[in-house]
């Protein structure tokens, strides 16, 4: 909640800052309120250098091409804003939650100290779970800037856009193994995605 290692939260505890409840067994419990008015007071004095980050990500070191226009179209974008920014770079896939600039990430934003995040596609930031990563962001008010975003669609569009994200994972995987069935399996995949498109 406040970003901060619990050898610091001790050191208040010591210097009378906040109280901790004991168990039995030693460990302490602090009250949740007295929790949430010190990270208020955390945030109030970090938004004077709170900063906005920029995020970009891909897969595999052989799509660098790609990273690097990311990057090109994320500075032009903060630049023609006016905004002071820094980039966080990434790489590996979209369905993993343990990526070194991810984890860079949330915990920045945790912390309170990013005023916005900038991204250039939804699934830049992750294929599933990006929803929880914006929720995190309203709840430290963290502004979510997302540069090629949508409009407005329909369920039937997003059941369909799911479908196709899942579709996409499954390919990924398979297209690595040599073997007849997984190469004939993923010429179904493709096959069914390539219909959902069109219809």
């Amino acid at each position: 909640m406040l970003g901060i290692h619990p050898g610091t939260l001790r050191r208040w505890e010591f210097d009378g800052k906040i109280s901790a409840d004991r168990t039995p067994g030693g460990h302490r419990r602090y009250n949740l309120t007295a929790l949430m008015e010190l990270a208020g007071k955390k945030v109030e004095e970090a938004e004077r250098g709170r900063t906005t980050l920029a995020y970009a990500r891909v897969s595999s070191h052989d799509q660098k091409a790609d990273l690097e226009r990311q990057c090109q179209v994320l500075e032009s974008f903060c630049a023609a804003k006016g905004w002071p920014f820094e980039l966080i770079r990434d790489l590996g896939s979209g369905m993993n939650y343990e990526k070194k600039g991810l984890k860079q990430l949330l915990k920045r934003i945790c912390a309170g100290g990013v005023d916005r995040l900038v991204i250039t596609h939804k699934d830049r930031l992750l294929r599933f779970g990006a929803e929880l990563v914006f929720a995190l962001c309203e709840q430290f008010g963290t502004e979510v800037v997302i540069i090629n975003a949508k409009g407005d669609s329909t369920y039937e569009e997003d059941l369909a856009c799911d479908v196709l994200e899942i579709i996409t994972v499954f390919s990924a995987r398979l297209y690595g193994s040599r073997s007849h069935k997984n190469r004939h399996a993923m010429k179904a995949l493709k096959a069914a995605a390539d219909a959902i498109q069109e219809g």
